[in-house]
């Protein structure tokens, strides 16, 4: 049962719907889930074609995709279902904008996942004029969260979601969990149109603490909300201390969330490796 002083949404990251399954048979709920061209190209049912040599058409890893998600928004019918537009480094924002819209009449309850890039930012202006949903993914730095305020403005309230990655900044020596402290706090004189996704979760730990930040939302992997589910489903006691370790810290940036998107520089190399990787996953996929 979901817990009394819980106000963070918790969203399984995952493209299996049987993981969905299994988490809300365990912890009594779930508030969304999002999936990606990675996490597709693990789904059982992918694999297992895969392993037969059989690859996907482009038409067939589209409905293959629809399917999926269909599965789990019909398991999560409230919640928020995101799904990630195929984006390679040359893919244009119209582009990005056609597949989003596409993506977005599959599931009444879709969030669209556009890339944080000079590309992704165009969609997303594009898709709030046409009143979509969008999850900002592979963001970084509190520029790159500024930027996607800038470009969504005058979006409704849980309409727009950004998603620092957190464990990827982690693998490289900084504390990605600074980060969602910092967009937190600028975002805390803000509007509030733009809500921030814990995402990248690697660590009980990760999770605990952007519980304890009081993150909108957080997308945790299979083994750590089933973790969370065994212990109980804790809470962080207000003295909760979140160990960092040997990471170096994320310092906060005093930024005009005024601007204009473009002004900000949005440029980091995780998101352009994001991007790779994500768009050599499907690309494995297909014929």
């Amino acid at each position: 049962m979901r817990p009394r002083d819980l106000k963070t949404k918790i969203f399984l990251d995952g493209g299996d719907p049987g993981e969905s399954k299994a988490i809300i048979n365990l912890i009594g709920f779930l508030d969304g889930q999002t999936t990606n061209p990675t996490l597709i190209s693990k789904n059982p049912e992918a694999r297992e074609r895969l392993k037969r040599g059989d690859k996907f058409t482009e038409d067939e890893i589209y409905h293959f995709y629809r399917h999926v998600v269909g599965e789990i928004s019909s398991l999560i019918p409230q919640g928020s279902i995101s799904i990630e537009v195929y984006a390679d480094l040359s893919t244009t924002a119209e582009q990005m904008f056609k597949q989003g819209e596409q993506m977005f009449a599959w599931i009444p309850n879709a969030h669209v996942k556009f890339p944080s890039t000079k590309e992704g930012l165009k969609a997303a202006e594009q898709a709030v004029k046409n009143k979509m949903r969008v999850n900002m993914t592979l963001c970084f730095t509190q520029e790159q969260a500024a930027a996607v305020y800038a470009a969504t403005s005058g979006a409704k309230r849980g309409d727009i979601f950004v998603s620092p990655f957190i464990g990827r900044l982690d693998d490289r020596g900084e504390n990605g969990m600074a980060l969602i402290a910092n967009i937190l706090k600028m975002f805390s004189k803000s509007d509030g149109h733009v809500l921030v996704l814990t995402a990248s979760v690697r660590t009980f730990g990760h999770l605990m603490y952007a519980l304890y930040l009081g993150s909108d939302i957080i997308t945790a992997p299979y083994n750590i909300l089933k973790e969370w589910g065994e212990k109980g489903l804790p809470m962080p006691t207000d003295d909760y201390v979140y160990d960092s370790g040997k990471l170096s810290d994320i310092p906060y940036k005093d930024i005009d969330l005024s601007r204009n998107w473009q002004e900000h520089d949005i440029s980091h190399d995780l998101t352009i490796k994001g991007i790779e990787r994500f768009s050599a996953d499907w690309n494995s996929l297909i014929k």
